[in-house]
């Protein structure tokens, strides 16, 4: 079998221009790729010894001299070049330094095109990893929060008015069943990304007898990609990531916002730990929800590298394209801007002071309880909307009088409907929550039994 000795050639070999090489060149961000570039790099050589494509002596050197230079990376002592354009280049280039012309025998039987497509799934398969056991702390620091106020009540809101009264563990819950949903998007986009391109060429295949299943192996992919030009072009594990990342930070932002609200004066739910908090360069008496307020910004930083790469893609013929470079700063800034957040909130949750008795006063609205009255009617044989309009007049009449509901007389009750006896002016919030004993339920008892299955969910995921 005939083995290639390529030369390693600069960009700039064919009279590229400086700032087109400097405006082209990836080494900067695509340097992070290392490790991934590496550990398919030794595959294929071992690859390409084994199938008798290179000797077995040549392999070894290639593997040895790739073993070195992963770990001048890692200890920042590797010469990078910005000439050699990105990290593949340079990484062959300094091969060929330590081993000579061996090294230009590693490139048999793939490109660039297949290299860098096979990092990028790797680096994404990781991402999703990283981004599920995030998920699963935030999960577990929820369940902590929750666990530790069970009892404590709080007003639920639609259109941000007092609605019904809630658990606040039931609220803290509907955050675990979002990050729930998180982390299974994070799985599928790793099931999907699990396929391997390399042994794809730069878009054909390749003409030499490779062991694609070896390489697959070797390197952890369950199976291969069916497709040489699908492979190489193909970008829709990073969109899926990048999508799953958007919607994981919306409800974070979500809950920053609410945060936001909760510890400020006009609610006072929450007092921030001053370690979560900051102070304000005038006035001493504040302390900011600084980490909610960039985690809800910062949400719409994914959200734009969502759109920046959908319309990278939008466009492309196929096979590879050089737009395609362009995928690398949107996923790594995800990566970077995701798992950090996921971690600074595992991290405050826990030590959020919750004022119960603020928040149970908030919840003691009397108007809170109006959704229960019109219960009470339906129970005496009304139909739920005349009930509810019963209770709707009762109300205004209240505000009319500058009254609350708790203040009214029986009688007054029994202007707007006669069904209405001296229980009705009993009723309270602990009735209004136990009332509500169904499955998926903010009674006492519902939420109990949640929080448990929450944290068996949890325990059979880790």
């Amino acid at each position: 079998m005939p083995q290639r000795n390529d030369p390693v050639e600069s960009p700039t070999a064919g009279g590229l221009d400086r700032r087109a090489l400097d405006y082209t060149a990836s080494i900067d961000y695509d340097r992070r790729l290392y490790t991934y570039d590496i550990a398919q790099s030794i595959a294929h050589a071992r690859m390409l010894a084994k199938q008798g494509i290179i000797s077995t002596n040549d392999a070894e050197g290639i593997v040895a001299g790739l073993e070195e230079i992963r770990g001048e990376i890692e200890r920042g002592e590797f010469p990078f070049r910005q000439e050699l354009e990105d990290v593949h280049m340079n990484i062959e280039a300094r091969l060929r330094e330590k081993v000579g012309e061996a090294a230009g025998r590693l490139h048999t039987g793939r490109s660039r095109n297949d290299q860098v497509a096979t990092d990028m799934r790797l680096f994404t398969m990781d991402a999703c990893d990283g981004a599920v056991a995030a998920v699963r702390r935030l999960q577990s620091a929820l369940l902590d929060l929750a666990e530790a106020n069970r009892e404590v009540v709080i007003p639920g809101y639609t259109h941000l008015q007092r609605a019904q009264p809630v658990l606040l563990a039931h609220h803290l819950l509907a955050y675990f069943e979002m990050l729930e949903r998180d982390a299974e998007r994070f799985a599928d986009c790793r099931r999907r990304g699990d396929v391997l391109p390399l042994g794809s060429g730069a878009l054909a295949g390749v003409p030499y007898p490779v062991d694609r299943e070896f390489l697959a192996r070797e390197l952890g992919f369950s199976r291969l990609a069916d497709n040489s030009i699908d492979a190489v072009a193909d970008r829709d594990f990073v969109v899926e990531f990048i999508a799953a990342a958007a919607a994981c930070l919306m409800h974070l932002s979500r809950l920053a916002e609410e945060i936001v609200l909760w510890s400020s004066a006009e609610f006072g739910f929450v007092r921030l730990p001053e370690d979560f908090a900051t102070g304000s360069s005038i006035m001493p008496q504040k302390r900011n929800p600084d980490v909610a307020e960039l985690a809800r910004a910062r949400s719409g930083r994914v959200y734009g590298h969502l759109v920046a790469v959908l319309t990278v893609l939008k466009g492309l013929p196929l096979a590879y394209n050089r737009d395609l470079q362009e995928d690398k700063p949107a996923l790594f800034d995800t990566v970077d801007t995701l798992l950090p957040t996921l971690d600074v909130f595992a991290a405050m949750l826990p030590s959020l002071r919750v004022d119960a008795e603020r928040a149970a006063g908030a919840a003691a609205d009397p108007s809170i309880l109006a959704t229960d009255l019109a219960d009470y009617l339906v129970r005496k044989g009304l139909s739920f909307r005349e009930a509810h309009r019963a209770v709707a007049d009762l109300v205004r009449y209240a505000d009319s009088q500058g009254k609350r509901l708790s203040g009214l007389a029986l009688e007054e009750y029994r202007r707007f409907s006669p069904l209405f006896d001296d229980d009705a002016l009993r009723l309270d919030v602990q009735a209004a929550l136990a009332a509500r004993d169904v499955p998926g339920g903010t009674s006492p008892r519902q939420v109990a039994a949640a929080l448990k299955r929450a944290r068996q969910r949890l325990a059979s995921n880790a």
